[in-house]
């Protein structure tokens, strides 16, 4: 059974249950930190460094070594927490989470599960839905907590020498764990949910985002249960590096655990159990995490560059992407599935608005003109917005000298095409080359029109009886005397005055 759309589950009944089992979904996501440097430590973060060049004594747990907390890593998770409208605890702890792993070298990880920094937050997301997939659906999920967390090392398995090499660049880098209680119901809705995190990461500057290179990993939490019954055991899917691949594996778990109940199976619990009873301890070298409201809460003798104020936070808030949306709809008047689209898609909401500022058209002919040339050429070539040949301002002089009556809407789009293959020229050295201007002639329109009427006597006549659709296809013969440049206003008026 697909369950795809998150519309199957619960809406076709089967003869072998009064109810059908649905999905749960609940999802972890652990976002690296956009910071210079460690949670813990003064090394350099980056992803391409040579093995174990980015090590420092603490990252290697050499004895002697302690943490000193990154205060831009406190400040990230504090704007992410007031973004998801966490409410942000002034006091959070640190604790070792015990368990041995070669890329773990201290055998223990510092992470927050007791009294994380945030807690009990929302994220509100959108996907498309609807039979044509052009309705915007908006639902929400619950923010259980976000904790500041090291991330651990990297292991390189090596098959065919039999051997495991350690990679320490990535251990104790700073990772915000993003707890979603389970609120969703199928891979689709957790796909755009992760989307939408991405997104506000992105827009806050906290976490770059880019799930190819690890900086965002999502573990699902999957269960099945008849809507009214108790939840059903989960298993737990880990490590899902894009947010299609999140989908894909999340809908599988789903049909399989179906499938096995269906057949008299029972689902066996493969999560990680998240017991606070089994290897947590305090962390003895970190005081307590205190956040304060503004500068003057902090108690006295304390530096104000150690200190973390929710005031100077908020102020450093940006536009997010739910804003965005609701910004665009009002200023621009386009339908909410366009602004959808121009957002989630990275680079397009600048694009548009450039065009936009740079055009005499309005912004609904400005969107039709992203949404179809545009995206259509780019999808067709695999290719991102920053990646376009064609700039915006290349596109706003194309509309440009079609607002100003110098070309045609077919002959603008034809200079769309061109532009796109020959990026260095200008659309006003494509109009002049290919000689591509309006008829700007009318005795030479009024000779065009009169040889296809006199050439088309059944079409005129069937105009006459009263099939004024006809009209179209001599307007069409018009238009292909004249390539297109012919001004499409005053060749109907003409043809209607010659055919009444």
């Amino acid at each position: 059974m697909s369950v795809s759309r998150c519309q199957s589950q619960a809406q076709t009944k089967r003869k072998s249950a009064p109810q059908d089992l649905v999905g749960v979904v609940g999802l972890e996501i652990h976002a690296q930190i956009h910071s210079n440097t460690k949670l813990f430590s003064g090394s350099q973060v980056g992803f391409q460094a040579p093995p174990n060049s980015l090590v420092s004594f603490f990252d290697a747990s050499l004895p002697g070594t302690l943490p000193v907390l990154n205060r831009r890593c406190v400040e990230a998770a504090v704007m992410t927490g007031l973004a998801l409208n966490c409410t942000i605890n002034r006091k959070s702890l640190f604790d070792r989470k015990h368990y041995f792993y070669a890329d773990l070298p201290a055998g223990y990880q510092i992470t927050q599960q007791r009294l994380p920094i945030a807690v009990d937050g929302t994220l509100t997301y959108s996907h498309l839905g609807g039979r044509k997939r052009n309705t915007v659906v908006t639902k929400s999920v619950r923010i259980k907590q976000i904790q500041l967390e090291q991330d651990s090392g990297k292991s390189l398995h090596d098959d065919y020498r039999s051997q495991t090499l350690i990679d320490l660049n990535r251990a104790g880098v700073g990772l915000m764990e993003l707890v979603m209680e389970p609120d969703m119901s199928c891979g689709e809705e957790a796909a755009a949910a992760v989307r939408e995190m991405q997104l506000i990461l992105q827009a806050l500057g906290t976490c770059q985002g880019n799930m190819a290179e690890g900086q965002l990993r999502v573990d699902a939490n999957v269960s099945v249960h008849r809507p009214g019954d108790p939840w059903g055991i989960r298993t737990e899917v880990k490590n899902i590096n894009s947010a299609r691949n999140l989908a894909r594996a999340i809908d599988y778990e789903i049909q399989r655990q179906m499938f096995v109940l269906e057949s008299g199976g029972t689902v066996q619990n493969e999560t990680r159990s998240f017991d606070g009873k089994t290897g947590f301890m305090p962390e003895p070298n970190l005081p307590p995490l205190m956040v304060y409201e503004a500068c003057s809460t902090a108690p006295p003798g304390v530096a104000p560059s150690q200190v973390v104020v929710l005031e100077e936070v908020r102020k450093r808030l940006p536009e997010l992407p739910s804003f965005r949306r609701q910004r665009l709809v009002e200023t621009y008047g386009i339908l909410p599935e366009h602004s959808f689209t121009l957002v989630n898609e990275d680079g397009l909401m600048d694009y548009f608005e450039a065009v936009v500022k740079e055009t005499k058209a309005g912004p609904k002919k400005v969107i039709g003109w992203v949404m179809n040339e545009l995206q259509g050429l780019l999808h067709q070539q695999n290719l991102s917005v920053s990646q376009s040949p064609i700039s915006p301002q290349a596109l706003a002089q194309v509309l440009n000298l079609q607002e100003n009556g110098q070309i045609s809407s077919s002959i603008a789009k034809q200079v769309f095409q061109e532009l796109w293959k020959t990026p260095g020229k200008t659309a006003q050295q494509i109009v002049k080359e290919q000689d591509l201007g309006m008829v700007n002639d009318s005795i030479e329109i009024h000779r065009i029109c009169q040889k296809v009427v006199d050439s088309h006597p059944d079409q005129v006549q069937a105009i006459r009886s009263g099939n004024k659709k006809v009209l179209n296809k001599l307007m069409g013969l018009v238009q292909k005397e004249t390539k297109g440049r012919a001004d499409p206003v005053l060749v109907r008026a003409i043809l209607e005055q010659k055919t009444s």
